[in-house]
């Protein structure tokens, strides 16, 4: 099948999916625990059967069952070396299905509609890193390995499916682009809050996936149909791609110790034609739903009209758990500069000993000041800029939200940042140059980036405001010629001193007027270009900037933490009465005003003389209270470096600031209860208000546990009353671990003596382990519906062995009410609430 011959069947009409395989595999006798791929060929009639009646209930698409036949499942059952036969003998299996029901069909049903076989496939189940140890490129190995076995069984396209992490999402379609052009659909599952585990919204999803390739976009199981609405019209707001959803049957619920699902096919498919109004054009069911749901839904579609997607995509950049647009009137947007060797000595030293402390500083610092997007530049001498480029995306994606503009003069290096950066970015820049048009180009259509057009030619520098206008159009073209759109690229004004030039500041407004009157294009310039060589350049800059917007300049490259300049930006927003431009300068006043609480200032205006002195002067008064505040107690909010290395997740400094801390006298366990504790707290205060996500709760968890490593033996010396002890699995037939694994290191960070069991554990292990180790508590994870009820297995097991030990449940389909219905003793939805869950339920026994 061919992408067009995908965009025309979608057209069409709603095209129908299948539903659940795993729960009606379950159903018909397929046991927990087993490698799900090798039941299957072990019973392949099951299968075949139960794909017959979705395609006879209408499915269009099968899912073939190469869900987790990827290397690392596999390798978990040792299966890894029949990798390619059995996603082969897998796909033959909905063949035969697709065969069956085209033999068996009544004219006017399947024989009048395609039925096709996609090559599914899904998570590993390994963190990537830096979260975890499996790197990018073994990942797009992996996904490669199984894509190509899929392409030769003959597949007609590909869905990757369930996923939580947006990353592994783009090593996947990176996988499949790199090997075939086949369709590939990309469907991620969310929380109730709209955020998959690592933070990712439904908007940012599409804005990524979409622009890397994807034939559509959507999501699947976590919940049911009505609770999917919100997330499918988000999407639609982005999507250039048709969007998908495959909701459960509801949630699941515990009736009579079996795990049902309660919403019946006639409300499955009333609410399916909801998801269709809302903009979802290809539509199924995951967990739960049967082909009685799928024929139901297929006749309730039958009538539907199909949203079409938007015509061209919005100019959006992206991180991973966040999203920018760059309108063309829209309120004037900041690149923050900082992040560049450039004349920066300190900086350069630090890159040179391998270090990114600064980095990390800076690029929050920047996103505190205002900047929406954070230019990348590692380029200078006496390092691998390559190296250090890659380990400066990974440090900076994890810090903050913002995307990334990826700023080298070599190709090799903006190619290799493209492609494991976790978004979707900007490149700085791609011009006329033959070496930069040629190469670059494609690059960015391949990783889905926007660009800034960079207005130089091999003669160099335009000699005219015509030569450069006629520059922008030829590269303009070059780009539409391979299929990169001008909402892609961001014009560079190419600003110039006016030192040396006296026009150019005008030749600049003449091209910031062209792009923005008569091209529609965005633009953005170097500011300080202008003031270069001058005295004061503050001034020039900022009265350069306000000329600029006014004249149609979208973006600047600059300093955030310039007030005069930053301030300028805000008020110019408001004048030229852009949206929120009045509530947007209030809100900078107030963040300023409570940026120096405390220290007496004079707030003047933009241009009066000595105001940008003023201000610096009270900035410099700022940073010398900070300090002379002393190691225990610095800067925001009067916190000290421990406290604050735990809640930015600074690995890096956390030993440097415990030593200093003990150095300076505080006790082991003054640092630990002061510090360390009360740091975690607030990152877990900010997870779940939804400012941070699961990098920053792991890098967090991880900085403190180097702390506590350290401390510990410390502490052994005071004779220090270790606290209970608990036991965590990961229960039988369940071979997700990450939450865990990150419930095991808070709890680990808490004083709690923790046996981590690991993953797919026995009901007998676990009370075993928990008897002998005299456990107050058993901690129990699931992530798939399949396996929940080994949890209520663990519950009766304990009650019966006489074991004591309080049970705590969590995980992706887990709810109170389901802990309360297998006599759990709590659930809870995350690690730091677990934590929370932990204490309340110990009290005075929390230590031993």
């Amino acid at each position: 099948m061919t992408r067009e011959e995908f965009q025309a069947l979608v057209k069409r009409g709603p095209v129908i999916l299948d539903g659940a395989t795993g729960t009606n595999l379950q159903e018909a006798g397929m046991p927990v625990g087993v490698c799900p791929e090798q039941w299957i060929l072990e019973h392949p009639a099951v299968l075949v059967e139960l794909q017959q009646r979705y395609l006879e209930a209408g499915t269009n698409i099968l899912f073939a069952p190469t869900f987790t036949a990827n290397r690392i499942k596999l390798a978990e059952y040792g299966l890894e070396g029949q990798l390619a036969d059995m996603n082969r003998r897998l796909v033959e299996l909905s063949r035969q299905a697709c065969h069956a029901a085209n033999a068996g069909a009544h004219s006017g049903t399947i024989a009048d509609r395609p039925t096709l076989v996609a090559g599914d496939l899904t998570m590993t189940g390994r963190q990537l890193y830096p979260l975890g140890d499996l790197q990018f490129e073994e990942l797009v190995e992996v996904y490669r390995e199984q894509a190509a076995a899929l392409l030769a069984a003959g597949v007609d396209l590909f869905v990757v499916e369930t996923m939580m992490s947006l990353q592994e999402c783009r090593a996947a379609l990176l996988a499949i682009r790199e090997i075939c052009d086949l369709p590939v659909m990309v469907s991620l599952t969310y929380n109730e809050d709209g955020r998959t585990l690592y933070g990712t919204d439904p908007a940012t999803a599409v804005i990524v996936l979409q622009s890397l390739g994807a034939d559509a976009v959507g999501l699947n199981c976590s919940t049911g149909p009505e609770a999917m609405l919100p997330f499918v019209e988000q999407m639609a707001e982005y999507a250039a791609v048709p969007i998908l959803a495959k909701p459960n049957a509801g949630m699941p619920e515990l009736v009579d110790g079996r795990t049902v699902y309660r919403t019946a096919p006639e409300r499955f498919a009333e609410l399916g034609t909801k998801l269709i109004e809302a903009g979802a054009a290809i539509v199924g069911g995951c967990c739960g739903t049967t082909p009685a749901h799928i024929k139901a839904l297929s006749a309730a579609a039958s009538g539907c009209t199909v949203r079409e997607p938007l015509a061209a995509g919005r100019r959006m950049l992206a991180s991973e758990r966040a999203h920018v647009e760059i309108p063309l009137d829209g309120n004037f947007l900041v690149i923050g500069e900082r992040i560049n060797p450039t004349g920066k000595k300190k900086l350069q030293a630090e890159l040179r000993e391998g270090s990114l402390n600064l980095v990390r500083s800076m690029a929050l610092e920047q996103e505190e000041n205002g900047a929406k997007i954070l230019d990348i530049n590692m380029g200078m001498n006496g390092i691998d800029e390559k190296k250090i480029m890659l380990e400066a995306i990974y440090e900076v994606t994890s810090t903050v939200d913002c995307p990334l503009c990826i700023d080298s003069s070599h190709v090799g290096i903006i190619e290799a940042a493209l492609r494991i950066y976790p978004g979707r970015a900007l490149i700085n820049s791609i011009s006329l140059e033959t070496e930069k048009i040629e190469r670059l180009l494609p690059i960015a259509k391949k990783y889905g980036a926007m660009f800034i057009l960079l207005p130089l030619s091999d003669a160099g520098l335009p000699e005219s405001t015509e030569e450069k206008h006629r520059i922008i159009r030829e590269i303009i073209r070059r780009a539409e010629d391979i299929g990169v759109g001008r909402e892609n690229i961001v014009v560079d004004g190419l600003a110039a001193t006016v030192g040396a030039n006296p026009r150019a500041a005008l030749e600049c407004f003449e091209t910031f007027a062209y792009c923005r009157n008569e091209l529609m294009i965005p633009t953005v310039c170097g500011l300080s270009n202008i003031s270069f060589g001058l005295p004061e350049r503050g001034y020039i800059n900022t009265a350069f900037l306000t000329m600029a917007i006014a004249k149609g300049l979208t973006m600047a490259i600059a300093n955030p933490s310039q007030e005069l300049l930053m301030n300028a930006a805000f008020a110019s927003d408001m004048l030229l009465n852009r949206k929120d431009g009045d509530i947007r300068y209030i809100e900078r006043m107030n963040f300023l005003a409570e940026k120096y609480a405390g220290i007496q200032q004079v707030r003047v205006c933009a241009g009066t003389q000595g105001g940008e002195q003023k201000i610096l002067a009270a900035q410099r008064a700022a940073q010398a209270s900070m300090e002379t505040s002393g190691n225990a107690a610095s800067s925001a909010g009067g916190h000290s470096p421990v406290y604050e290395a735990v809640l930015k997740g600074n690995k890096s400094v956390i030993l440097d600031e415990v030593k200093q801390a003990l150095t300076e006298g505080a006790s082991p366990e003054d640092i630990i209860n002061e510090h360390l504790i009360a740091a975690i707290n607030e990152v877990g205060e900010l997870f779940d208000r939804k400012r941070y996500f699961l990098p920053q709760l792991i890098a967090s968890a991880n900085a403190m546990e180097l702390a506590i490593s350290h401390l510990e033996p410390l502490l052994a010396k005071e004779n220090r009353e270790p606290k209970a002890a608990l036991v965590v699995a990961t229960v039988e037939g369940d071979i997700h671990d990450i939450g865990k694994n990150l419930v095991v290191l808070m709890l680990k960070n808490y004083g709690y003596r923790v046996t981590d069991l690991g993953k797919d554990v026995p009901a007998e292990v676990i009370v075993d382990t928990a008897m002998r180790e005299h456990a107050k508590v058993i901690g129990l994870s699931a992530l798939m519906t399949t396996t929940m009820m080994r949890m209520k297995e663990v519950v009766e097991l304990a009650h019966e062995r006489g074991c004591t030990a309080k049970i705590v449940i969590g995980g992706a389909a887990i709810t109170e009410s389901f802990a309360e219905e297998i006599g759990a003793d709590g659930y809870s939805k995350d690690a730091a609430e677990c934590v929370r869950l932990v204490e309340r339920l110990l009290g005075g026994e929390a230590t031993r």
